[in-house]
């Protein structure tokens, strides 16, 4: 089993709700903007008169080849095999100064997250474990009030929303294949064709 995150970017108003409750949940301060474990970037496109914003909540999105386990040189980073969520074990970890964050050059998604102390350890998403062994979802699902996202076994995730790998501001990587199904939001064809932040 993998198991991996729905995102439906037609619902997403950047509310940053999912953020908030991340950093409730599993208690590392508020403002501590480089640690944070989910995040939302706000992308917009076009100019005066035809403009759209859109939004990108984004994590640790537990890679089916996740770049960053090879990457670590201290072997802190492992992929579960019973549902296939990466994690990290902070006490193994080198720290940033020691490795130059090999972890973080490697992921597609900078998930891996350092805090501002000096040697910070890496610390990301573990799309909430403790919950799973509860039987409940993460809490970024439970905490979206726009219900932008949900998690699941993959395949289920598929089967119940599609086979979407686009969003607005997302690449898909076939390199690291990331345990997403996505629903993007749609622009109007002048603004898209100049691409995110007008370019």
């Amino acid at each position: 089993m993998q198991l991996g995150f729905y995102f439906n970017q037609t619902r997403c108003t950047g509310c940053d709700a999912c953020t908030i409750a991340c950093k409730d949940w599993n208690e590392y301060p508020l403002g501590s903007e480089p640690a944070n474990w989910r995040w939302v970037v706000e992308i917009e496109a076009g100019k005066y008169p035809d403009l759209s914003v859109s939004y990108l909540a984004l994590s640790c999105l537990h890679c089916e080849r996740a770049a960053c386990v090879d990457a670590c040189p201290a072997g802190a980073i492992r992929k579960r095999k019973e549902d296939g969520i990466v994690i990290v074990d902070r006490e193994a970890c080198m720290g940033r100064d020691q490795c130059g964050a090999m972890c973080d050059a490697v992921c597609p998604y900078g998930a891996p997250r350092f805090g501002p102390e000096p040697n910070a350890r890496m610390q990301k998403c573990d799309l909430c474990i403790d919950r799973w062994a509860e039987g409940k979802l993460p809490i970024c699902v439970m905490g979206c009030p726009m219900r932008a996202l949900d998690a699941g076994d993959i395949e289920d995730l598929r089967a119940k929303y599609g086979q979407g790998t686009e969003a607005i501001g997302f690449q898909y990587s076939e390199a690291t294949r990331p345990s997403i199904v996505t629903l993007a939001a749609i622009r109007s064809a002048s603004t898209a064709a100049r691409g995110p932040c007008g370019q």
